[in-house]
């Protein structure tokens, strides 16, 4: 399958970030560097979520995505599958705070000012207070900036998620939950998807080039490697930490 961008425009897709605030920083200097060499006038930042947990500071993630935009640019911001959890839990559901607790969720409270006294508290009592705390500390700003997040985007040819799609559903039909979680029946099909699906959610140690995706997601949090593609017409290029 040929694939490209509209004409005229680059596309910087960036990996998940969870947390690293130094990487998103350095990358952005490196898509600032590297659009100065392009001719497009088209420039197009989009985010594939998990922005939160683990890391060193979400907080500091989250307002970097929201302010920075250079000249010229606009940007696409997706939802992950921890900005799933975050939400759920914000509007009451303690099991997808326990969930998202299971896997480092306890990281972003922290960075926003809410430490838990037990990291393996599961009662409904104390869960509910954490939440009550937590919604009081996030700022009104990040909650909007969480609730406004899209769970997929197509530009040209290209179909950008966080999790991936449901192999033999048309791009139209995808639910939230496959974009935001799914794992292997997407990871494994060899199935053409009617666009390429760029993604994130799911590490490898190197960016993952397949005939019907793109896995960007290099686990930047541990390795140090924050990944962002860059597209341009029919062009791939990479740029990383």
């Amino acid at each position: 399958m040929t694939v490209r961008t509209p004409p005229d425009t680059v596309i910087y897709a960036i990996g998940d970030i969870h947390g690293r605030h130094d990487l998103l920083a350095a990358i952005h200097d490196r898509i600032v560097a590297d659009a100065c060499r392009r001719a497009a006038s088209h420039r197009i930042v989009v985010y594939l979520g998990d922005y939160v947990s683990r890391g060193e500071d979400s907080r500091a993630v989250v307002d970097r995505v929201r302010h920075w935009l250079p000249e010229g640019f606009r940007k696409i911001t997706l939802k992950g599958n921890h900005e799933d959890l975050l939400l759920r839990f914000i509007d009451g559901d303690l099991d997808a705070g326990r969930h998202w607790f299971d896997y480092d969720g306890l990281d972003t409270l922290a960075h926003y000012g809410v430490a838990a006294a037990d990291r393996r508290l599961r009662d409904d009592a104390s869960i509910a207070a954490l939440r009550e705390r937590f919604a009081a500390a996030l700022p009104d700003s990040h909650l909007n900036f969480f609730r406004e997040l899209l769970t997929r985007q197509q530009i040209g040819d290209y179909f950008f998620v966080h999790g991936g799609v449901r192999p033999g559903v048309p791009l139209s039909q995808q639910t939230d939950q496959d974009c935001m979680w799914i794992r292997n029946s997407f990871l494994d099909s060899e199935a053409e998807h009617g666009a390429m699906i760029v993604h994130g959610h799911s590490i490898s140690a190197a960016p993952e080039n397949r005939h019907n995706r793109i896995g960007i997601d290099t686990g930047a949090y541990r390795s140090g490697v924050l990944t962002c593609l860059v597209l341009e017409g029919q062009t791939r290029d990479f740029l990383q930490t």
